[in-house]
Parts: structure tokens; C-alpha cells; sequence
């Protein structure tokens, strides 16, 4: 037989257990304040880490970067102090300079640099800069360039130098 048990009897039980159970005391909050500060202070010190790491890692691709640049030009600089030493005549020399001339010229076209286009074109605020203007009477020929004072280079498409000009400007 099942057997009931008065609100007295549960109400004496409950005060009981409650009695009975170990006492379980909230941890201090300067425990969990102490807790987090130094979770916090670790997470800014490996952010710390990681910006120097970073910034270490940068430095060496810049520094590799340069290497393979000028590992690049050697051949280059090895062919000028070979013309420098030869006692050639003036037109050899002339040659062979124009001869490393276009070697600098072939191993930059390889690494993207492309000159900019001036000389008889319209121009582009984008890509010349405009050194000198010249009136003209001419419709045709407003803001054309005429003289081409030093050249421009893109790289990949963005501009490294502007080409500066001299333009034609309508009166």
C-alpha cells in the first residue's frame, strides 16, 4: 500500500535535506573579476605576439622581395663593369651599352613595368603630367601631346611614374 505523507511530513523532510546537503558558498567576485583581468591580460599579450610576428614576417617578404630584385640586376651590373674595362672603341662601347640597355629593359618588361604611351596622344591627368603648354588655334589638336620630357612607367597597371609632357591647348 502506498502511503501518504502529510504537507507537515514534506514541509520537515524538505528542511531536513536542505540541512543535511553540503553548503556550497558562491566563489568571491574578485575571484571571478581576478579570473577574468588575467584572461584579458593573456589574449592582449598573444595579440601583442602576433602583431610583432607579423610584422617580422612583413619585413623578411620585404627583404626577400629586394634579393630576388637585385639578384635580378647582377647580370646587369656584371655587363657594365665588363664594358667599362674593355678598351673598345667609341661606337663598341655605344654598343654594348645599348646592348645592357635592353638587357634592364627585357628583365624589368618581366617583372610588369610597361612604359606609358605619350607622344601624339590626348592627354590623361591619369597617366602625364603636364610640365609645359603650348596655345594652338587648332580644334583638333586641344590637350594633345607634342614632346614627351621623361618618360612614365606603369607596373602592373598602376602608375609608378607619371610621364611628363608637353601639351597643345586650344586658344
Amino acid at each position: 500500500m502506498v502511503e501518504l505523507k502529510s504537507t507537515k511530513e514534506k514541509e520537515d523532510s524538505h528542511e531536513k535535506a536542505v540541512k543535511e546537503a553540503p553548503k556550497v558558498e558562491p566563489a568571491p567576485p574578485i575571484d571571478k573579476a581576478k579570473e577574468l583581468t588575467e584572461m584579458c591580460q593573456r589574449i592582449q599579450a598573444d595579440f601583442e605576439n602576433y602583431k610583432k610576428r607579423s610584422l617580422k614576417e612583413t619585413e623578411e617578404r620585404r627583404q626577400q622581395a629586394k634579393g630576388e630584385l637585385i639578384a635580378g640586376l647582377l647580370p646587369i651590373l656584371d655587363s657594365f663593369e665588363m664594358a667599362l674595362k674593355s678598351k673598345a672603341s667609341p661606337e663598341e662601347f655605344r654598343k654594348g651599352v645599348e646592348l645592357i640597355y635592353s638587357q634592364l629593359i627585357d628583365m624589368m618588361r618581366k617583372e610588369g613595368l610597361s612604359p606609358i604611351a605619350a607622344l601624339g596622344r590626348k592627354f590623361d591627368p591619369y597617366r602625364h603630367e603636364a610640365l609645359l603648354t603650348e596655345a594652338t588655334s587648332k580644334s583638333e589638336e586641344d590637350e594633345h601631346v607634342v614632346e614627351e620630357l621623361q618618360k612614365g612607367y606603369l607596373l602592373k597597371d598602376k602608375v609608378l611614374r607619371y610621364a611628363k609632357v608637353r601639351i597643345l591647348k586650344k586658344v
